[in-house]
């Protein structure tokens, strides 16, 4: 996706890794033994990667009208989530299976997964086709900080890791998580080469929160009974208090980044953070229109996202794509096309995903396309689905 696509041209791969990209016929001539897939009127795109999910939530169905709050809309959540802990698994296998399904029928073949439910989401993960990278989710603060350390022992926890699942952690939010919580995740990043994600300067409320424990996170600590008044403050915002920390000295993927100031974007700019935009759940939310372009112009790599179910349709990112190429159509449909693969790949550190060429991993996603412009007619043409899906050189149903 780093060059202008190549027309009458095929890929040939061995198994999981990619051996060569070039016209058909140099292919054909330098190959002559390899097994010919003909894929007719296609293109052929890397698989794509989407870099902010969360798969335990696929069988939630997202409220129409929206609620009238962010924090509204979270205690539903957590209301229609929370559950007898005999009914955890059965519905988390459920969400897993059904959001594999989602992903492989719309040409996801990666995901940077936010999981609560680490211990029984990996199980189902690492048995499934895609490749994952699964965020252990950590929350702890207030009358909940004691359990900073048995959260992220769960986080980090190794034992369901392969050469498809990679183990990440996630400290939650500046509104469920304390400094010292975040300070110890990213130490644990650090000692153990981890991912690390966030959520970050999702809504205007996370900075009122911060400086003085007031407005609608406040309100949802009360609905949680589990406030106290230890909780230290923070005077200049979410973005600042990242930079504070030092999570902004590692290439933490930062999910929404829906509010920050020009000198917060300048912050953002000299570091190796990610911004990963969820452009359906930004706008079910009505938040203002997000910065991604400034973000772009001033080099801030930045990946495309679907969040959950519970805030957007379905897990189809080429929708999110699409929903930019509405907004942004001066914006060339390759760039577009980037934040779903090349940079994604760079947000969670996967160099051998997201571009064909030769070493990286031999995963495909192919749409059928009529015209010479394919990439700008699979983003103006909705009902365009993937006809086949490859993961590691292996095809895989894509309905």
């Amino acid at each position: 996706m780093n060059r202008p696509p190549l027309h009458q041209a095929g890929v040939v791969f061995d198994e999981s890794k990619i051996l060569a990209v070039a016209p058909a016929n140099t292919l054909r001539q330098q190959h002559p033994d390899a097994t010919l897939i003909h894929a007719g009127a296609a293109i052929i795109l890397p698989g794509l990667i989407n870099a902010h999910t969360h798969l335990e939530l696929s069988d939630c169905t997202r409220l129409c009208p929206p609620p009238d709050s962010f924090v509204q809309w979270l205690k539903g959540v957590i209301s229609r989530t929370t559950q007898d802990p005999a009914n955890l698994a059965p519905s988390v296998q459920h969400a897993i299976s059904t959001a594999t399904a989602q992903c492989l029928r719309f040409g996801v073949t990666t995901v940077a997964d936010i999981s609560r439910q680490c211990h029984l989401t990996r199980p189902l993960l690492r048995q499934s086709p895609l490749r994952v990278v699964s965020y252990g989710e950590v929350q702890a603060m207030a009358q909940r900080r004691d359990l900073l350390e048995p959260r992220l022992a769960t986080a980090i926890d190794p034992t369901h890791a392969s050469d498809r699942l990679r183990v990440a952690l996630s400290p939650h939010a500046p509104y469920s998580i304390e400094a010292t919580g975040y300070r110890r995740c990213l130490q644990l990043a650090k000692d153990h080469h981890l991912p690390l994600a966030t959520h970050l300067a999702e809504t205007p409320d996370e900075a009122t929160f911060l400086a003085n424990h007031s407005g609608p996170f406040r309100d949802l600590w009360d609905f949680l009974h589990a406030w106290d008044d230890r909780v230290p403050t923070f005077t200049a915002g979410p973005i600042r208090f990242a930079q504070s920390l030092g999570l902004l000295d590692h290439p933490t993927l930062l999910a929404h980044v829906n509010y920050c100031d020009d000198d917060e974007l300048a912050i953002l700019a000299n570091t190796p953070a990610t911004v990963v935009y969820c452009p359906r759940t930004h706008a079910y939310f009505k938040h203002p229109l997000h910065r991604f372009r400034q973000m772009l112009a001033r080099g801030i790599n930045v990946a495309v996202g679907t969040d959950s179910c519970a805030s957007s349709p379905d897990l189809n990112l080429v929708d999110d794509l699409r929903l930019l190429h509405h907004i942004a159509p001066d914006i060339d449909p390759q760039s577009l096309w980037q934040l779903a693969t090349s940079h994604a790949a760079r947000a969670i550190a996967a160099p051998n995903l997201g571009v064909i060429t030769p070493n990286n991993a031999a995963d495909f996603v192919l749409f059928n396309t009529t015209t010479s412009d394919p990439l700008r007619e699979i983003l103006e043409q909705p009902q365009l689905l993937p006809t086949s899906v490859w993961i590691a050189g292996r095809q895989l149903t894509a309905e």
